[in-house]
């Protein structure tokens, strides 16, 4: 009977004792959901700050793009009109060649006309010296003689009539030259200015495109710093992770790997509310094992976040804390699925705080458990709580856990 009532005492205890962790682990929790939300409204302060700095370099990004597409537009008008001034310039400077030959070769003909015409003064000159008598008595034929006295004026008559005839032609043909090469000049001057236009819209061309660059370099860090911001949120309470992005997750995750739908989430639900809460610790000032700890700042490197600021669960009073994201993987065994995840998302790494990587890492977990069934559901349950029929909790705590995501899957099966 003694020995009866001691066992009673004992298994009394150990029920009060296993209630009294769920309670601390509770108001723990509660704790830690207060001092999150606290911080999470820090951070959307920060948020908010940062959006409206990216909505600001957004709008120059665009107004320096639109200068850009102008200067562009006007560059290529002042290129046009480069080549058609240098094409203008080339026919004035050809056409002014073609003159200077014309004006030449008149000369020349003038020079001609002029010799000729001398000639034929000289021989009217040299008859005019002599009588008239003289000339009729020298000749034995004097009509002959009197013919060849009017054809030679006929034709001194004749050569300075084409002689008057080349210089106006000369004189037209030098004014068309002259007129040519102030043509010429203009052009050369206008040519000039285009140049030195040209060179000018290019100058703004490679400032606005430097400055474009610089944009589009500050908006890359703000958009990083801003998807950090939000990860750092997510990792708090889970305040930028909706429902509908939960449930798409699920339903991605399922077809993925065969698991029920309405498991999944009521697996999520079970371990961070869909996301509410998604840890409050830093991996510093809390109870992690060694191997996670070194897990995690692998993680963290490769994702590049923080290992300092980055949020995890915090270690109840009987065991150890770090696990991480939406799925409440611990970092050890994250490594151990990673690549299967990565294989499925496409993410690679994969991230934990991710709502696709998390719920997707969670499903072929539960998968490998023997979740792919439904009967096999509670026995996947236990080994994602608890990892396996070794550990002390296995036949209470975990079972308890796994009979809790039931009920939880029930109801959202019904909905």
């Amino acid at each position: 009977m003694w020995v009866q009532s001691v066992s009673f005492v004992l298994i009394l205890c150990f029920l009060v004792v296993s209630d009294m962790q769920g309670v601390f682990a509770a108001i723990s929790s509660a704790d830690e959901y207060d001092q999150n939300k606290e911080q999470a409204s820090d951070i959307k302060d920060d948020i908010s700050s940062l959006q409206k700095k990216l909505d600001q370099a957004t709008q120059k990004k665009q107004s320096l793009e639109k200068n850009l597409n102008q200067i562009k537009s006007s560059l290529g008008s002042t290129i046009n009109a480069i080549n058609k001034t240098k094409s203008a310039l080339r026919e004035t400077t050809d056409t002014i060649k073609r003159k200077e030959l014309e004006v030449q070769l008149l000369e020349e003909n003038i020079q001609f006309k002029k010799e000729m015409l001398t000639a034929l003064m000289q021989e009217i000159y040299f008859n005019a010296d002599k009588p008239l008598a003289e000339v009729v008595l020298s000749e034995d034929d004097f009509s002959g003689s009197l013919d060849e006295v009017l054809t030679v004026t006929n034709l001194s008559a004749k050569v300075k009539t084409i002689l008057d005839e080349v210089q106006g032609l000369k004189g037209q043909t030098e004014s068309e030259r002259v007129n040519l090469e102030n043509m010429k000049k203009e052009n050369e001057r206008m040519l000039a200015e285009k140049a030195a236009q040209q060179r000018e819209l290019a100058g703004d061309q490679a400032e606005t495109q430097a400055d474009l660059k610089e944009q589009e370099a500050t908006i890359a860090e703000l958009q990083k710093k801003m998807q950090k911001l939000k990860s750092e949120l997510s990792s708090l309470l889970g305040a930028n992770i909706s429902t509908d992005d939960v449930m798409e997750a699920a339903a991605i995750a399922s077809k993925a790997t065969g698991v029920r739908k309405a498991f999944i989430l009521a697996e999520l639900t079970q371990e961070s509310g869909l996301g509410r809460f998604t840890g409050g610790c830093l991996y510093k000032n809390t109870r992690v094992k060694p191997a996670d700890k070194a897990a995690f700042e692998t993680i963290m490197k490769e994702l590049h976040y923080d290992v300092n600021k980055k949020k995890i669960s915090c270690s109840p009073g009987y065991g150890y804390g770090g696990a991480m994201g939406i799925a409440q993987f611990m970092p050890t065994t994250w490594m151990g699925y990673k690549s299967k995840i990565a294989s499925m998302t496409g993410h690679n790494p994969p991230d934990p705080w991710s709502v696709v990587d998390g719920v997707v890492g969670m499903a072929i977990k539960l998968a490998a458990g023997g979740a792919t069934s439904k009967s096999g559901e509670i026995i996947a349950s236990k080994r994602y709580y608890c990892g396996g029929p070794t550990s002390p909790y296995w036949n209470n705590k975990c079972n308890t856990y796994a009979q809790n995501v039931q009920r939880l899957a029930t109801g959202y099966e019904k909905n």
